[in-house]
């Protein structure tokens, strides 16, 4: 990969200038108006910067790349105005899953478009050789195809971890990571920028950053059980980023032993009943645990999605929500039950929102 300084940082970009506060709302309002474009005057309207600071940046983010003409459009009086758009290719970031048994591994352009793919075979549990090596190999041809400016590397996996400093906690089954270094390991390997995240977390950015409205709650169910929690537009991590750690709360005190260390875990119930082919009970389990999570944060949705749900959502799908819809009715609020939805983006979601941890602080979205 090797596209940066000295310093670590993309080349070709003005990568401070890029993060500014104005200069990131001026490129989320190009990247939402899409390939018609938008004129520097509707700029300043909805920035409320003045004229002159948008044609300041706009000119930079033009001479970087990042924005072109795109057309001109009548005026109300004058000459007709130049409109300007996002280049998409301009800028791209690699987003990669570390799934217990699996490495998926995207290219993701500026407007969250996937231009390249790669899946192979992981044990996560191999040891960290095996693990680095597995994602500078498929990491690495990736970026490397990449035109424009690389901004980096996002990876997700199961947590716990620590997302301010990239260092691993005691992944459940896999207490070898404890304490290791992954941002500045494969930081040094791949020579680009990493942001390490939990998969859950990666999965609620990507949808926040996709659309997603308000607060909701990403049940992420797959090879374990984990949550990504967005409060109010932002990815909620924690005072010590370890929020969302949804499948070791407790619901049975003389429950099945959890890897954790627990008893009566949601994860273990889940994946138990799953083990002995009953998704309904699995559905039931993982409806009460929504249900906890809803009455806590009240929030405005439950998102269901991971391998798991999607290989048979139907079933998880009305699990759920006749737990939620039980629970609305104890309230007296059987109107108010909170909706339950499949999460959008199918299986490379995870990979794609692993993107969204480099692309989307570009674009003044926060990722908590």
């Amino acid at each position: 990969m090797n596209r940066t300084n000295g310093g670590g940082r993309p080349t070709g970009v003005n990568l401070p200038g890029l993060r500014s506060h104005n200069t990131a709302l001026v490129l989320d309002l190009l990247r939402t108006a899409g390939p018609d474009g938008i004129s520097r005057l509707e700029l300043a309207e909805r920035t409320g910067l003045t004229p002159q600071a948008v044609s300041k940046i706009t000119a930079r983010l033009r001479e970087e790349g990042l924005a072109a003409e795109a057309g001109r459009r009548a005026s109300t009086g004058g000459k007709p105005r130049t409109v300007l758009r996002l280049v998409p290719g301009a800028g791209h970031a690699v987003g990669v899953h570390l799934d217990r048994d699996e490495l998926r591994a995207v290219l993701v352009d500026l407007d969250g478009t996937v231009m390249g793919e790669r899946r192979v075979p992981l044990d996560l549990g191999a040891g960290a050789e095996a693990v680095l090596g597995a994602v500078v190999r498929e990491a690495g041809p990736l970026g490397r195809t990449a035109g424009g400016t690389l901004f980096g590397v996002g990876v997700a996996l199961p947590g716990p971890l620590d997302h301010t400093h990239g260092v691993l906690h005691r992944i459940t089954g896999f207490p070898e990571w404890d304490g290791f270094p992954l941002r500045d390991a494969l930081a040094t390997r791949l020579g680009a920028p990493v942001v390490v995240d939990k998969d859950t977390n990666a999965v609620a950015l990507g949808l926040a950053v996709g659309g997603e409205r308000g607060s909701f709650a990403c049940l992420h169910l797959g090879t374990g059980l984990g949550a990504g929690l967005v409060i109010d537009g932002t990815v909620h991590r924690g005072a010590r980023t370890g929020a969302g750690e949804f499948g070791h709360q407790v619901v049975q005190l003389d429950g099945p032993p959890c890897p954790c260390g627990n008893r009566g875990c949601v994860e273990a119930l889940c994946l138990a009943a799953l083990a002995r082919g009953d998704v309904g009970e699995a559905a039931r389990v993982l409806g009460v645990a929504a249900a906890n999570l809803a009455g806590l944060l009240d929030v405005d949705a439950v998102l269901l999605g991971g391998r798991t749900v999607a290989a048979d959502p139907e079933p998880f799908l009305r699990g759920v929500a006749a737990v939620l819809d039980t629970h609305a009715r104890r309230e007296g609020a059987p109107q108010n039950a909170v909706p339950v939805r499949l999460a959008p983006g199918g299986p490379r979601n995870v990979a794609e929102g692993a993107a969204q941890l480099l692309l989307a602080p570009l674009f003044g979205r926060e990722t908590g």
